[in-house]
């Protein structure tokens, strides 16, 4: 099996800083550490962005709920972080245009101000057309005056807006309309970043399938997870990333802590050609009876409805319920009535826990989203630095945070901001209709239009190389026309593939829209066998937790 980055973490048991936990959070301060010199690891357990970072509503947004918490701040920093990543990392940060049905005038004026001081959500109460305003004016502010890449938010009357959107309710009133952005490849996304700590810092390692066992004094006792082999690790500053696991890693470290409190949010995505049309190509975000802001929106020819805010016990799996189901199936409704959608419509349901502080009896709505750190010393040379909260939009800014609180304990400055610093396959990408024709102009001997474009979705120009990867006798599977052994072997070398699931939930987006067979399943397995080293015992293993998995995490029954 090809491990070469858990090879030279074994090879050279210590760093100066070592950041265990594999979603956004962690390899951005892993990339951040990298790019200030720093001799940095990274640990994780399952596979890169397996957590909550791979099960968000696949939004880069600034939380425009967040303003009636009066986290200001927060929205602020989201916005302007948002701004930078359509700008950064283009590849895969997508404008996303997002409409509001609104349904009343004035509501909601007076039980706001009591929400944002009490954190309850009593009653609930829609929110009408003018605390919407008054909230999307102070949003647009905060994005900018000038120099946006944004629009400024609109307004339509009922009637105009049931003429741009025909399914929408009579009794809509009024539809706002403003933009924030997308995120279609979050696991990519990540992966990317990952790579940028990778190749800015020879000194800098990471490998998944790693979990961190213990601590004794600064000695970290990990475990290598596909094997079982253990191995000590030295470092100076241990990073607790884990998400809504904070609590739980720190307890295997001997160090009881009641810090999280994470809420439990579900999606499934439909391909439901009805809805899709039904959206008009933008996100339809509402609040549903409840009072839970919800959401609707079209990716990837498929449409992607979520999302529920329910407490969860962290030493249970997190599932998609029958009931969350129905609950998005009511949701749908409440908004499209003339739209029904059914069970054999999901090609994919999935589920994750978001890193809440612990919230006492304040409703999950209104937990703070912000992030922040604690410091415990674990000896009197080594300390470990526990992230608490973060979301996917500020994973640049939460990293430069994050990262210089290690780097004040050990005594070093920032060299290097990661502030407008492109990501990987974002550097010099096609964002126009010029540029991209003449991006596949350029490459049209190489491979066909169809390919280009699926490779440059999911690499970005990093396509470039990926290409002289695949030579000139690509074969193309049998099961899909997305994937050829030669691309799965360039994932196995270059992309710490370690477990057959991998390719298609965390790698490509296949799962996602649905497009997951048995007989792909195996036909994929056969391709990684070689690379991986796998006998015919290990590739029956694979074949069968890939089936399980997809079955008991994401609801794909495949006979």
């Amino acid at each position: 099996m090809i491990r070469e980055q858990l090879s030279k973490l074994r090879e050279r048991p210590q760093a100066r800083v070592l950041v265990v936990g594999g979603g956004i959070n962690g390899v951005a301060t892993f990339r951040y550490l990298a790019m200030q010199g720093i001799d940095v690891a990274l640990i994780e357990r399952g596979d890169y962005s397996q957590g909550a970072s791979g099960a968000s509503s696949h939004m880069i947004h600034g939380g425009i709920r967040y303003l009636e918490n009066g986290e200001f701040r927060l929205v602020h920093e989201s916005v302007q972080e948002r701004n930078s990543l359509l700008e950064i990392a283009p590849h895969y940060v997508k404008p996303l245009q997002t409409t509001i049905p609104i349904f009343s005038t004035f509501s909601g004026i007076l039980s706001a101000p009591m929400r944002f001081l009490t954190h309850k959500s009593g009653k609930p109460t829609e929110r009408g057309a003018a605390l919407i305003k008054a909230g999307l004016i102070m949003y647009d502010v905060f994005a900018g005056i000038g120099g946006r890449n944004t629009p400024w938010h609109s307004f339509k009357s009922g009637k105009a807006a049931r003429a741009d959107l025909p399914q929408l309710r009579d009794d809509v009133k009024y539809t706002a309309t403003y933009f924030d952005a997308s995120v279609h490849n979050p696991e990519r996304l990540t992966l990317d970043v990952l790579r940028e700590g990778l190749d800015a810092n020879e000194k800098a390692r990471a490998s998944n399938y790693v979990e961190l066992t213990g601590v004794d004094g600064g000695t970290a006792k990990l475990r290598d997870v596909l094997t079982g082999d253990e191995f000590d690790f030295d470092a100076e500053v241990i990073i607790n990333a884990t998400g809504a696991w904070v609590d739980l890693t720190n307890k295997e470290l001997g160090r009881e802590t009641k810090w999280t409190g994470g809420t439990k949010g579900s999606h499934i995505v439909l391909d439901h050609p009805e809805l899709l049309e039904a959206t008009g190509g933008r996100e339809i975000f509402f609040e549903h009876e409840d009072g839970r802001i919800v959401l609707i929106y079209p990716m990837l020819g498929r449409v992607l409805v979520g999302t529920t805010d329910l407490e969860h016990d962290m030493n249970e799996p997190a599932v998609c319920t029958d009931e969350e189901v129905q609950y998005f199936f009511d949701l749908i409704h409440h908004v499209f009535p003339g739209i029904k959608a059914t069970e054999d419509q999901i090609v994919y349901k999935f589920s994750g826990v978001r890193p809440l502080p612990n919230h006492d009896d304040t409703a999950p709505g209104f937990v703070s989203r912000d992030y922040q750190v604690k410091e415990t010393r674990l000896t009197d040379k080594t300390t470990m630095l526990s992230l608490i909260g973060g979301k996917w939009t500020t994973f640049r800014a939460l990293s430069e945070n994050l990262g210089a609180k290690a780097l004040q304990f050990l005594g070093e400055r920032q060299v290097k901001s990661t502030a407008g610093v492109a990501i990987g396959g974002g550097k010099n990408f096609p964002t126009n209709d010029g540029a991209l024709a003449a991006w596949y102009a350029a490459r049209e001997s190489k491979a066909s239009r169809d390919r280009l474009r699926v490779l440059l979705e999911r690499y970005g120009t990093r396509a470039d190389f990926v290409l002289t990867q695949l030579g000139e006798k690509e074969q193309m599977l049998e099961h899909t026309d997305e994937l050829s052994c030669q691309e799965i072997a360039y994932l196995a070398r270059n992309e710490q593939v370690g477990r057959l699931i991998d390719v298609f939930i965390r790698r490509t987006n296949l799962a996602f829209r649905g497009l997951v067979t048995k007989n792909l399943v195996i036909e994929v397995a056969n391709c990684l066998a070689d690379p991986m080293g796998w006998d015919q015992s290990q590739l029956q293993t694979e074949i069968d937790h890939s089936l399980s998995v997809l079955a008991d995490s994401h609801g794909v029954i495949l006979g």
